[in-house]
């Protein structure tokens, strides 16, 4: 009896202890959100057999050993699958994976664009010999920690994108084999730590300037479209290829400033630099003639260059005074001739940012969204433009968006807008999404090209602050968009739908959305080719995220509406608060228009009011002529903030955010500053502000006065 009873307890005791040892894999090492995000990584790629031990649903990545993904703790920290056959996309979930530090894709067949959510901490990305196409996606200006980027031997297009400046760490840059054009980024001057760039097999321009003083020891450039000199500094490289381009030949001009010795003298520059005493003495040997003659020509040449100065300083003048005379015409006609010496202060500040390299990386802009090329076939009225690019978006099925919104039920409508309902949609996958169902009626465009066409076009519209579009629809006579889920409402709602106890916008919270917005109708107008005009912007179209990011939505939907002013002014009665002077009286909407809608909500922002408002006495309904007097009165303004901020934001940086408001809703288009000019006064208020430390229990978007009356917020 007593054996039976030691053999039992040491029997449970080795069991308990197996027990213990597997238990960890049983209940699941690895972090939930890297198991979903290999999960929707696993789905994107359909599900491919190759990759043992993966699975849709559940699993431990970590615990189960997947194949090729490895771990450290329970943090997913290297995926390395290259060369596996792989098929499909890369998915959108990717950012979860914040603990990756190496993905290697390379050598597999993955096609479409490279996703925006990329995994924030990665210092090693490789996904060389793909079919990727698209563009560089804007979000590696925000991996700092990137020692190499390799995507070669794709179809990515378009310009490079000033994404670099801020990537000391990155040493290897491949780009090579793919379909990149223009010119090299300036942000590459700042790749301190870059020994090694492949850019051959391009179709980039321009010089190689920019590379020089970079710590390469290995640089090809070949068969590009790069013109001017090679740099003598570039020469040096160790492994230097730069054949197949257009580099001119012979030797390089001396860098600048450079001035050309006068007529008569010697071209070398040999006695460049000698002391005076050595160069007379040289002339005192000089034959009597010659000297004679150096006197006679330097005359001459004294005549011209004193004609020429006194000719260019006539012209200086002239300039001077024609823009003094422009500059105080362009403040004699500010709305309700209202006049400040810092409205004259925010032009000046203004132009000085104009030629500024944005200096963070917040700051960099985004990449231009991809051209769409297209041709040109005969029909029976003329050409008609069909799509010759491929549509990067996902087809989906009519039966799918219905039983994704339960058949389009009431309790799934998140919204209507002119071209029709919004309503939010669970896709199979589990993914959230917005279903616009477009009403046919209100569509411009009928034939089944144009509307592709467009789609293909808004697809292509990358940036952080741009709801992106998704999917589409276009089946038995039913046209459906299909957008990323914006979580947290539209800003126009909070501003006037919140009840008292609901979330309410501080200043600091304010001033970003209104940053981010900016960045993006700047991205619209001065990044695209062609420039996109929003033609709706308001309130309503901003949508913000769990963190109160702006997302602006409806880009590119104005190639789906008819351009004449009756039936646009029927479709936008909703926005005509918002709407330019020009396009009241003209129809005619320029990316101006859209800079003075962007005013519009500015002063909503600040105010708190809506654009129109019946409710109000007949002097205050419309807000942009009730508001805009007062802009440059300090008192005034103070008055004019929205009351639920219960004081709680800095004069100086209001003052400057009613400065930039009225500039943007000048009655003259003209005199309207480009947004690029927008972004910058908004960055460099956002920079001027002084910080304070925020209390330990401050955690939401609630602002709250400091002793000098600054607001701590979230940062922008």
């Amino acid at each position: 009896m007593a054996a039976f009873s030691y053999y039992s307890i040491l029997l449970f005791t080795t069991a308990l202890i197996t027990l213990l040892l597997a238990f960890p894999v049983v209940l699941g090492t690895t972090d939930s959100s890297d198991v979903q995000a290999l999960q929707v990584f696993y789905g994107a790629l359909n599900s491919p057999s190759q990759l043992t031990r993966w699975k849709s649903s559940g699993g431990d990545p970590c615990g189960e050993s997947w194949k090729g993904v490895q771990c450290d703790s329970s943090a997913v920290v290297s995926l390395k699958l290259s060369g596996l056959g792989l098929d499909g996309t890369m998915g959108y979930l990717l950012s979860n994976l914040i603990s990756l530090k190496t993905m290697d894709l390379s050598s597999n067949n993955i096609h479409d664009t490279i996703p925006y959510q990329l995994p924030p901490n990665l210092t090693t990305l490789n996904v060389a010999s793909n079919n990727l196409s698209g563009n560089l996606p804007y979000s590696i200006s925000t991996m700092l920690s990137l020692n190499y980027l390799n995507i070669s031997h794709n179809s990515v297009s378009q310009s490079i994108g000033d994404v670099f400046s801020n990537h000391s760490a990155l040493a290897t840059l491949d780009l090579s084999y793919n379909n990149f054009s223009g010119d090299l980024p300036q942000s590459f001057s700042s790749l301190s730590n870059l020994s090694t760039l492949y850019l051959q097999n391009n179709q980039l321009t321009a010089t190689l300037n920019i590379l020089v003083g970079l710590p390469l020891t290995n640089l090809n450039v070949a068969n590009n479209r790069f013109t001017g000199w090679v740099p003598q500094e570039l020469k040096s490289i160790t492994n230097f290829v730069y054949g197949g381009n257009s580099f001119d030949n012979g030797p390089a001009p001396p860098p600048p400033p450079y001035i050309s010795p006068p007529p008569g003298k010697s071209s070398d520059n040999r006695s460049h630099g000698r002391p005076a005493s050595q160069s007379s003495e040289g002339a005192i040997h000089r034959s009597s003639h010659t000297n004679k003659s150096s006197l006679t020509v330097g005359s001459v040449v004294g005549i011209v260059l004193s004609s020429s100065a006194f000719i260019l300083i006539c012209l200086l003048a002239l300039i001077f005074c024609i823009r003094k005379r422009k500059k105080k015409e362009t403040i004699s006609r500010t709305p309700s001739g209202s006049v400040s010496v810092r409205t004259d202060k925010v032009n000046t500040m203004l132009q000085e940012q104009r030629v500024r390299n944005v200096t963070t990386a917040a700051d960099l802009k985004p990449l231009p969204a991809e051209k769409l090329t297209i041709d040109r076939v005969p029909g029976k009225n003329g050409s008609v433009k069909r799509v010759k690019s491929p549509v990067t978006s996902t087809s989906y099925t009519v039966a799918s968006l219905q039983t994704a919104t339960n058949s389009f039920s009431q309790e799934h409508l998140i919204g209507e807008g002119s071209l029709g309902r919004v309503y939010r949609a669970e896709l199979p996958n589990g993914k959230i999404v917005a279903v616009k169902k477009i009403d046919n009626a209100a569509l411009s465009l009928q034939e089944e090209d144009n509307f592709l066409e467009a789609v293909s076009n808004m697809a292509r519209l990358r940036h952080p602050n741009i709801v992106s579009l998704v999917g589409y629809c276009i089946e038995h006579g039913q046209r459906l968009l299909v957008y990323e889920y914006i979580s947290n409402g539209s800003l126009h709602d909070i501003l006037h739908f919140s009840d008292d106890g609901g979330k309410r916008l501080s200043w600091n919270a304010r001033v970003r959305v209104a940053l981010g917005t900016a960045r993006a109708l700047e991205y619209l107008h001065e990044v695209c080719l062609p420039a996109v005009v929003h033609r709706n912007f308001k309130s309503a179209n901003i949508l913000l995220d769990e963190e109160l990011n702006p997302h602006l939505s409806d880009c590119g939907l104005a190639a789906l509406t008819p351009n004449t002013e009756r039936q646009v002014s029927a479709q936008m009665v909703g926005s005509f608060g918002y709407s330019a002077p020009e396009f009241a009286l003209s129809g005619i909407y320029t990316v101006k228009s859209d800079v003075y809608s962007f005013g519009v909500v500015m002063l909503e922002i600040l105010t708190g009011r809506k654009p129109l408002d019946s409710s109000r006495t007949r002097a205050e309904q419309s807000l942009v002529r009730w508001a805009t007097p007062q802009l440059h009165d300090i008192d005034a303004l103070a008055k004019m903030v929205d009351p639920t901020l219960n004081g709680m934001y800095p004069a100086k940086s209001l003052s400057r955010f009613a400065d930039i408001i009225a500039l943007c809703v000048q009655s003259e288009p003209e005199f309207r500053p480009p947004m690029s000019e927008v972004v910058q006064a908004l960055v460099r208020l956002v920079q001027r502000a002084t910080v304070a430390k925020r209390r330990p229990s401050d955690e939401s978007a609630f602002g709250y006065k400091t002793p000098d009356h600054e607001v701590v917020d979230m940062p922008f």
